[in-house]
């Protein structure tokens, strides 16, 4: 791994969590990120505050779960769902969140709908993985069967994990999760929300790669 492009990467996550933060996405030490490159995974340590999270304290492991820098403490409990889903996808960057509205919509449903176009961004309809102890191998493997073909997963009674190409991608796939669930739970408050069909969605896939535009 390129020094210049690690210390970049650890930076890069520091300013992320922070803004995870301060966003409400994750309190505390809750929730954790991650960036894949090449064939190691730099992580967020475990018990480690974001507001005093440094590029030092970043943990660095093998695709494999060896730990090849322990940072502050150790890496994340999660790391075994980061892991299953890096082996089995072609993400690049991961983030777990505690996000309140995914995390309540995880609570009381199977899946996020098709409310919104926006949802095409996260590959279709959201699953809800089903609950296991954190930091367990069950766990990491209920996530990742979850986001096979997805950018995207609920985990029920826990939170949520998006992913992306990039660390910003999987930000902006968390907030945008976290914009979903609120849609829909506030109008399920009202009746039962209207969903797209998957030919609507198609139709949606189609124009906006005729236009440029991203949903």
């Amino acid at each position: 791994m390129d020094d210049t492009n690690e210390q970049k990467t650890r930076t890069a996550l520091v300013e992320a969590g922070r803004h995870l933060h301060d966003t409400g996405l994750v309190t505390g030490t809750s929730g954790n990120l991650s960036v894949r490159i090449g064939d190691q995974v730099l992580v967020t340590p475990s018990g480690v505050n974001y507001r005093t999270l440094e590029p030092a304290d970043i943990a660095r492991v093998a695709l494999d779960g060896e730990t090849l820098d322990a940072g502050a403490t150790s890496p994340s409990s999660e790391t075994p769902l980061h892991l299953g889903i890096y082996r089995t996808t072609d993400a690049r960057a991961i983030v777990h969140t505690h996000a309140p509205w995914a995390t309540a919509l995880g609570l009381v449903r199977d899946e996020l709908p098709s409310v919104h176009y926006a949802v095409l961004q996260l590959g279709g309809p959201v699953r809800v993985a089903p609950y296991a102890t954190f930091g367990s191998q069950e766990l990491a493997d209920h996530v990742r069967r979850a986001m096979l073909d997805r950018k995207a997963a609920l985990m029920r009674n826990h939170g949520a994990v998006t992913s992306g190409a990039t660390l910003a991608e999987a930000v902006h796939n968390a907030e945008s999760l976290e914009w979903l669930a609120r849609l829909y739970l506030r109008a399920a408050r009202l009746a039962e929300p209207a969903t797209l069909t998957g030919e609507q969605l198609e139709d949606v896939r189609r124009r906006a790669t005729a236009s440029g535009y991203q949903p």
